[in-house]
C-alpha cells in the first residue's frame, strides 16, 4: 500500500497540500485517516482560502490554491500537519484500487500512439494490468 511521511513527504509543499486534500476528498475506504478528520482537514484548509462554507457536493470539494499566497500555503501545510499529528498520524497509508481509464486517449494523440506501436510492437513490461478485452484495444 502507498504511504507517505507527513513531516517529510518527499515532494514540494504545494504538491503535498493538494495531494492530502485529494486524499481527504476521495472517499477511499482504506486510508488511515478517519472520515471526520478528513473532513476537518479539508474544511479548515477551505476556510483559509474562502469566506463561504465548504461545498457539500463532493465534485466541488477541491482546493484551488492558484490565487493563494505563500502564507496561505504555509497555513494549509501547518493545518494538515498539526491535525494529523494531534491524531497520532505520522504516516499516511492508503490503498486505491486500479481504476479503468476514462478514455483511451485524445484524438490528437492517436497518430503518435500508432507510430510508437510500430516502433515498439512488443507489449512493454509495465506494472499496470492489461486492458480488459471490452475496452476496444487489440493486442495483436
Amino acid at each position: 500500500m502507498p504511504q507517505m511521511d507527513v513531516q517529510n513527504p518527499g515532494m514540494p509543499d504545494l504538491q503535498f497540500v493538494l495531494f492530502v486534500s485529494a486524499l481527504c476528498t476521495s472517499n477511499l475506504t482504506s486510508i488511515n485517516v478517519p472520515k471526520p478528520l478528513q473532513d476537518e482537514i479539508f474544511n479548515r484548509c477551505w476556510a483559509l482560502l474562502h469566506t463561504d462554507a465548504p461545498p457539500d457536493d463532493p465534485n466541488e470539494r477541491v482546493l484551488d490554491l492558484r490565487h493563494g499566497t505563500e502564507l496561505t500555503l504555509e497555513a494549509c501545510l501547518s493545518t494538515i500537519r498539526s491535525l494529523l499529528s494531534e491524531a497520532g498520524i505520522n504516516t499516511l497509508i492508503w490503498d486505491h484500487p486500479v481504476s479503468d481509464a476514462t478514455r483511451d486517449s485524445t484524438p490528437a494523440a492517436k497518430p503518435l500512439i500508432d507510430r510508437l506501436g510500430q516502433l515498439y510492437p512488443e507489449d512493454p513490461d509495465i506494472v499496470d494490468p492489461p486492458a480488459p478485452p471490452s475496452s476496444g484495444h487489440s493486442t495483436a
